[in-house]
């Protein structure tokens, strides 16, 4: 998602057109509705696009070195199922409550990850990611974070980083990787401070708390319509969305990151979560505004083909008018198809 676009949503929406430059827009995995996410081609992209932040789900190496992917396992984004040299690394591992059967990026080196090539996660709704199967490895955070340098110095624009950090619980318990210890590690290393535009994610409770105890960097507690975080299993994230739990997160956290559909109803309307959050001190970054059909509400689709474009500037527009919210994470462009007015 790009910023131009976001200002396109707003241009029928005067009273609020003149906050745009307010709003951060925040590239999900890159450009991901363009390019196979979590590449440094999708953030390049992102960048090129005009995004305020690109952000990169981390995971990590057997030698602890903090790399790019949505999920720990590894089969449905990159070729390794078809690497026979790999086969005996395929294991069964219970994380977050869930039996996962596949290849763990804990599992392997750097070097041996640099031999795999990404692929389109979703290559049913995104066929025309797929051309680009093959083309590029798996990024390092500090790979990311050298291409933003090399942006920011050739366009003059700071680019902000929104990193989460995958299933910390298990991989603590798991494996014995403290990822808060090396998230923190490599920030020092690289020379980002809490003075640069960064933003640090999690959906657990735990990791967050520790990170505001040691550091001041900008923390965003993510929370979903159902289940709560794996490291308080008592914990619902529908009791962290009223207003006595969001007190409580904000204790520890800057903003909430919030599903949409615990900030708009199906029908478009707010519900009192953005309202709810800003009388506790909190920002709300609203996931994920996605182009195509199978992502949006019926009212919001064009035609019956979920991969078919739909009315996600419609979506956005929703956010931003109506609700209020702080800032958006989108896959790519949105504009629709004989869509309704804003």
């Amino acid at each position: 998602m790009v910023r131009s676009l976001v200002l396109i949503a707003l241009m029928t929406l005067a009273p609020v057109a003149a906050a745009a430059e307010d709003i951060l827009v925040i590239a999900h995995r890159g450009a991901s509705a363009e390019r196979p996410e979590h590449t440094l081609a999708a953030y390049e992209l992102a960048i090129n696009q005009g995004a305020d932040y690109i952000e990169p789900d981390l995971v990590v190496t057997k030698d602890l070195v903090l790399v790019s992917r949505h999920e720990n396992e590894l089969s449905g984004t990159t070729d390794i199922a078809s690497r026979e040299e790999f086969e005996d690394r395929r294991r069964d591992k219970t994380i977050d409550g869930q039996k996962v059967a596949g290849w763990f990026a804990e599992d392997f080196t750097l070097a041996e990850l640099r031999t795999l090539r990404a692929k389109e996660r979703i290559p049913s709704l995104r066929p025309a990611n797929a051309r680009y199967d093959g083309l590029y490895q798996v990024p390092t955070f500090a790979e990311i974070v050298k291409l933003v340098r090399a942006k920011e110095a050739a366009t003059g624009k700071r680019i902000g980083l929104y990193p989460e950090i995958k299933h910390p619980e298990f991989l603590l318990q798991d494996a014995g990787i403290d990822m808060v210890d090396l998230l923190l590690r490599e920030l020092r290393k690289l020379g980002i401070t809490p003075a640069d535009p960064v933003f640090i994610q999690s959906f657990e409770l735990g990791p967050l708390q520790r990170l505001d105890k040691r550091e001041d960097f900008k923390l965003v507690q993510l929370v979903a319509p159902i289940g709560g975080p794996a490291d308080e299993a008592a914990m619902r994230y529908a009791e962290m969305v009223t207003p006595t739990g969001l007190a409580e997160i904000a204790k520890y956290a800057d903003a909430i990151g919030a599903h949409i559909g615990l900030v708009l109803t199906p029908e478009g309307a707010p519900t009192s979560l953005v309202a709810d959050a800003k009388a506790a001190g909190l920002g709300v970054h609203a996931w994920t505004v996605r182009p195509e059909n199978e992502f949006l509400p019926p009212m919001l689709r064009t035609g019956d083909d979920p991969k078919g474009k739909g009315c996600g500037d419609v979506q956005l527009a929703q956010l931003l008018k109506k609700a209020g919210v702080a800032g958006v994470f989108a896959d790519g462009p949105l504009k629709g198809r004989n869509c309704p007015s804003n």
